[in-house]
Parts: C-alpha cells; sequence; structure tokens
C-alpha cells in the first residue's frame, strides 16, 4: 500500500474510494496537495470529513488542479458561474445526480473531477455510490475489450426544464467520445459510456446500439465495482470523472440535502493505442 508523509490514507474497497484524514482543505500546501494528488489518481475518489472551507476557499482547492468546468445549466452561487448549488429538499421535483453517470461527458472537454461539498445533509439517507469504470473494464473478457475500443459513442445533453426556468450558461452540448478511454495519468483504461448522456454507439445498427448499451449500463452497475459513501455536515467528496461514474440516492424526502460543488475543466476523452 502507498505510504503518503502529509496525509492519512484509508481505503473504503480494494478497487475505489478512500478516506483522507489529517488535512484542512481550505489551507493546503504544496506538500500536501502532492498527496492528496497521488491518493486520488491511486482511489479514483477521495472522502473528508468536517471541513470548514468557505466558498472561495473551494474554489481556490479546486484550481490547485487546473481551470474550472462551467456547467451548462445548472444554478450557481455568489454570481460564479463555476460554483454550482446542489439543493434537494421538500419542494424538490428531482434530485441532483440521480442515475449513474459521469458529470456533463456531453462536453467536448468533459471534466476531469468534481470535488462536492455538503454543509447540510438528512439525518438518514442521502448517500452516494461511486463505480469504477476501470474495474467494468477490466472485468470484460479481452475480446469483448478489442471490440469496445473499436467504437465510439454520441453524448447528448438535454436539460430544458431539469434545473428550473433560469436561463442556461450555455448551448447544451453534445460530443463523440470513445467508448474505452485512456486516463492521462495513470494510462488505465476505462469504460466511457454512461446512462445519462450516452445516447448512441455510431459504428452499430441503432438496435444493435442499444443491446450493447443496454448490457454495458448494466455492467457498470455491479456492485462489486462500488464504494458507497455516508455523508456527514462538512464533508467532501472529491471524484476522477474520467475513470468512475456516480448516482445520488435520494431516499431522504422532505429532508434536506444541500452543498456547493466545483468541477475542473478535462480535456478531450482519447484511447490510447497499445499496438
Amino acid at each position: 500500500m502507498q505510504s503518503y508523509t502529509h496525509i492519512e490514507v484509508q481505503p473504503v474497497t480494494p478497487t475505489i474510494g478512500a478516506l483522507v484524514r489529517g488535512v484542512d482543505l481550505a489551507t493546503v500546501d504544496d506538500e500536501t496537495w502532492q498527496d492528496i494528488f497521488d491518493a486520488w489518481m491511486s482511489h479514483s475518489v477521495l472522502f473528508f470529513r468536517d471541513q470548514t472551507m468557505s466558498p472561495e476557499q473551494h474554489l481556490a482547492f479546486a484550481r490547485r488542479f487546473g481551470p474550472l468546468h462551467v456547467h451548462p445549466a445548472a444554478p450557481y452561487a455568489n454570481g460564479i458561474p463555476e460554483l454550482m448549488i446542489i439543493r434537494t429538499d421538500r419542494h424538490s421535483k428531482r434530485n441532483n445526480g440521480s442515475g449513474w453517470h459521469s458529470d456533463v461527458s456531453a462536453d467536448e472537454e468533459p471534466p476531469l473531477g468534481t470535488i462536492l461539498h455538503l454543509h447540510e445533509v438528512p439525518s438518514r439517507g442521502g448517500d452516494t455510490l461511486w463505480s469504477s469504470m476501470y474495474a467494468a473494464y477490466d472485468a470484460l473478457s479481452p475480446r469483448l475489450q478489442s471490440f469496445l475500443e473499436s467504437l465510439t459513442a454520441r453524448h447528448t445533453s438535454n436539460y430544458d426544464g431539469y434545473y428550473g426556468d433560469h436561463t442556461p450558461q450555455r448551448a447544451f452540448p453534445s460530443a463523440v467520445h470513445p467508448v474505452v478511454r485512456t486516463h492521462p495519468v495513470t494510462k488505465r483504461k476505462a469504460l466511457f459510456v454512461n446512462s445519462s448522456f450516452t445516447r448512441r454507439i455510431l459504428e452499430l445498427t441503432a438496435p444493435e446500439s442499444r443491446s450493447l448499451l443496454d448490457f454495458l449500463l448494466d455492467h457498470v452497475q455491479n456492485p462489486a465495482f462500488q464504494c458507497r459513501f455516508k455523508w456527514a455536515p462538512g464533508s467532501v467528496a472529491m471524484w476522477d470523472n474520467r475513470c468512475t461514474q456516480h448516482m445520488a440516492i435520494w431516499d431522504y424526502h422532505p429532508m434536506t440535502r444541500a452543498g456547493l460543488r466545483v468541477s475542473i475543466k478535462g480535456d478531450r476523452p482519447y484511447l490510447q493505442s497499445t499496438g
């Protein structure tokens, strides 16, 4: 197991997720940041408890990883488009993050990662699940892996009315990405299709595409690929969108779950040839 100098890292499962202790995200120095980055690349999702960072500190911590991403349509706080509001309460008709997905995969350059800080949580329920797309890819047969690596898929968003009646930040995106992508840091391969945005595998007929997507979208939900996090006030989760999917469980109505989310801009997904 990898050791760290400035943080304590406790894996949640052997496959995905780790709880990080001994750090205040509002005051991270360069050495601690490097430990956090290394742990993130190893575990794909990191969890932190009892964080009191302000919205400005939240933004500053996220910027340590790169320029920030602007969601196409979600409401934002303090006049800052990069600071997305997460809120579900007794008046809500829907839940943020329901259904397995990778954040805004319909963008030409989807966000590489997301950092969510919850300030208010329900007294029970409201957990989030993450699934490793490394593990989902690795569990497939070599022949199916090879076939999937020859395919691309259309990802399309449709947020019309999903976040209320405010004006979207920009046009709803649509993009074509490889079905299997190479992570630019770890160089591992990961499945890159999800039920929220992936509409069609382009190299197949419509019935073939639907059948294969149905199989893959069921496959990524295997509990063996997953970890689960129970939130508390002040908890932070940061996940790598390039190699995970997640789903927020709405089992707490009419209680409130609220916080702020910041995402980091990514680059265009690619599959690195191994030939």
